[in-house]
């Protein structure tokens, strides 16, 4: 019994370290929500994740993720995009100069316009 326990407490500690410390003051997500031009079009979608995925080279960025909306039945929930990009700052001026980064505005004029009918974005500091 006492062996199990030895070996359960350091799981528990190593599972209690893989959760993301909260985002520091002044940081700021960036929110992008796109609808497909062509809805459910998988090689579009396919693109637009990949054309986000390339942004990661751009200096500034703490963390970059992207997906698809989940489908939900409730009320309250917009599940009606199809890409989601969420990107983390450390900082507004960050922010500031991702939007004119020769990579985002290749990625956003070759890539993500074309195949959008409508881009939405939210910015948030924390």
């Amino acid at each position: 019994m006492k062996t199990l326990l030895a070996l359960a407490i350091p799981l528990v500690f190593a599972s209690c370290a893989t959760i993301s410390p909260p985002a520091p003051k002044g940081s700021i997500d960036h929110v992008v929500l796109m609808w497909q031009k062509r809805p459910g079009n998988a090689a579009d979608r396919a693109a637009l994740i990949a054309a986000c995925e390339k942004l990661r080279a751009v200096p500034g960025i703490r963390s970059l993720h992207t997906g698809t909306a989940l489908p939900s039945d409730r009320p309250i929930v917009d599940d009606s995009f199809d890409v989601g990009l969420t990107v983390r700052f450390d900082s507004a001026a960050d922010l500031a100069a991702y939007g004119p980064h020769p990579l985002h505005l290749k990625q956003k004029d070759e890539v993500l316009v074309p195949l959008t009918r409508k881009i939405l974005v939210y910015d948030i500091v924390r």
